[in-house]
């Protein structure tokens, strides 16, 4: 957990306001963020979503990724956005991945200078709603750190 908290003062110190506006935006590729990983409870949770095995789900939606040992969502050659993103919203909202349900609180943006430059620049949701406090945000960063653990299993 030594990558989500630190000694210094972070600049979501008295938190930070963020609702989804449901723009999409989040779910088209940002470079290195382009890939939507998935662990087993993932997987399971779209099978059951859509009313197929795991097996099934992994082998229709999914691809392995041997560089980082793990799976994920497949994408199309030609188009990079989220294959679930339809009419700009989430289709499996409630079945959505980690991944998914942790953002914008990823630990590798969580400083100020990721923060403006990758989320506030684009992410409607920032600076709307209810204020996350330091707290939940560091929960919810945890989560996502333990998750990224996870993936490949």
């Amino acid at each position: 957990m030594s990558k989500v908290m630190s000694n210094k003062t972070p600049f979501y110190e008295n938190g930070l306001r963020f609702e989804c506006q449901g723009s999409g935006k989040c779910c088209t590729s940002h470079g290195e963020f382009g890939f939507v990983f998935l662990t087993i409870d993932d997987r399971r949770r779209f099978a059951k979503h859509f009313e197929i095995s795991t097996a099934e789900f992994t082998k229709k939606y999914c691809a392995y990724n041997l560089e980082q040992e793990a799976w994920h969502l497949t994408e199309d050659a030609k188009n990079t956005d989220c294959m679930f993103l339809k009419n700009k919203k989430c289709s499996v909202y409630e079945a959505r991945p980690t991944q998914c349900r942790t953002w914008p609180f990823w630990p590798e943006v969580m400083n100020a200078k990721s923060w403006k430059s990758e989320v506030e620049s684009f992410c409607p949701g920032v600076g709307k709603g209810p204020l996350w406090s330091k707290t939940e945000i560091e929960k919810i960063m945890a989560e996502d750190f333990e998750n990224s653990k996870k993936i490949g299993s």
